[in-house]
């Protein structure tokens, strides 16, 4: 009788079915197609998927009763806080977890119910690729089959930029603070925002300090190692903590994401080298066209819209002027500009004298009219 009653007991566990009458069962899977849907730069190293630019993330959908993931951390979780990777988890649209990746392993549940449902999971990295990435060893999951990827948007957009871009500081409202990437969330930017509101897949690259002809300056002289058009053929660009568990210097396969549009949302850290130097913005303009030829290159029939001006438009003439050089040299004409509006202060700074959430929305709005009518 003792024996019977631990076999039934067991039944439940044995032979859990969902309303379907479908049975579950405790399965893993990796973070990588045909399970899940990739979005902006990731790749695998040491087995594991590894999210490297700002938003790049994973989503899947399963029926079922547990989902849990195991993250691997590069050198940055047991450094300094300031730079660990920082990262969310969405069920059903919902934010309902926000941490930094502190271990150098763990497994996190993100999402258990009592009976079967059909959910739609992200794991997205909200801080930038310099600092930190993350990784994703595999997917364990209780369900009735396997997990499957989100499908595909029917419109594509990558962004290259800076900070403002990445969502620099958008979580801390005092301008005095600096970074750190607990306040760095490029969901609450323009460009995750614009690609939200026109239900576009996207990718993301774009480094804080950065620039085409120098990085942000404090004291007027070049800083030529915080440069965009020299990373942005490859996978990323890290200072370091991601050394020891991935090649961020490996090509990028432009022809796994082929975008409708680029944005390119460069020149405020150059402007802080250049001031009102004319030998300078002349400079900035030729290495800007050059690098117009370098994303037409590897993006042939995207529009490219060169943007600038959130944080002070001052060289937005000579972006203007860049393209036209360009347009000129190569007679490509699928290009147009767009001038944001520059922050006044009228809805506030945070971090660094970066635009707050409310200043991003005006520039997304911005940009998804003018895409819009180009669509």
């Amino acid at each position: 009788m003792k024996i019977a009653a631990l076999l039934l007991l067991a039944l439940p566990l044995l032979f859990c079915r969902t309303a379907k009458g479908e049975p579950m069962k405790a399965q893993s899977f990796p973070a990588s197609e045909p399970y899940v849907k990739l979005t902006g730069r990731t790749a695998v190293s040491g087995g594991v998927r590894w999210l490297i630019h700002s938003a790049s993330k994973i989503e899947f959908r399963m029926t079922g009763t547990r989902a849990a993931v195991t993250l691997q951390g590069d050198g940055s979780a047991a450094g300094e806080e300031a730079s660990r990777a920082r990262f969310a988890v969405y069920v059903n649209g919902q934010r309902t977890m926000d941490r930094l990746v502190s271990k150098k392993e763990e497994t996190l549940v993100l999402f258990e119910s009592d009976t079967a449902q059909t959910v739609e999971i992200a794991v997205i990295k909200l801080s930038e690729a310099a600092n930190s990435v993350f990784g994703i060893r595999q997917i364990d999951v209780v369900s009735e089959g396997p997990i499957e990827p989100l499908p595909p948007k029917q419109l594509r957009i990558e962004f290259i930029g800076d900070s403002i871009t990445c969502g620099y500081g958008i979580d801390d409202e005092n301008r005095d603070h600096h970074f750190v990437t607990g306040t760095e969330d490029a969901t609450r930017a323009f460009a995750y925002k614009t690609a939200a509101a026109l239900d576009a897949d996207y990718s993301l690259v774009s480094y804080s300090g950065h620039g085409i002809v120098s990085g942000y300056s404090g004291d007027g002289n070049r800083v030529p190692g915080q440069l965009v058009p020299p990373v942005y053929e490859k996978l990323g660009k890290n200072y370091g903590s991601a050394a020891s568990v991935l090649d961020l210097s490996r090509p990028w396969d432009f022809a796994s994401f082929r975008p409708d549009f680029v944005v390119i949302n460069l020149g405020t850290n150059d402007a802080s080298y250049i001031k009102e130097s004319a030998e300078r913005k002349e400079e900035f303009t030729a290495a800007y066209a050059e690098f117009l030829k370098m994303v037409r290159k590897n993006n042939p029939d995207a529009c490219i819209i060169a943007s600038f001006g959130v944080m002070g438009d001052g060289l937005f003439p000579c972006v203007e002027e860049a393209v036209r050089r360009y347009t000129r040299e190569t007679g490509d004409t699928n290009l147009r500009t767009l001038r944001f509006w520059a922050q006044d202060g009228s809805t506030g700074y945070v971090a660094d004298w970066h635009p707050t959430e409310a200043t991003q929305q005006k520039a997304a709005e911005l940009l998804i009219k003018l895409i819009s009518s180009l669509r």
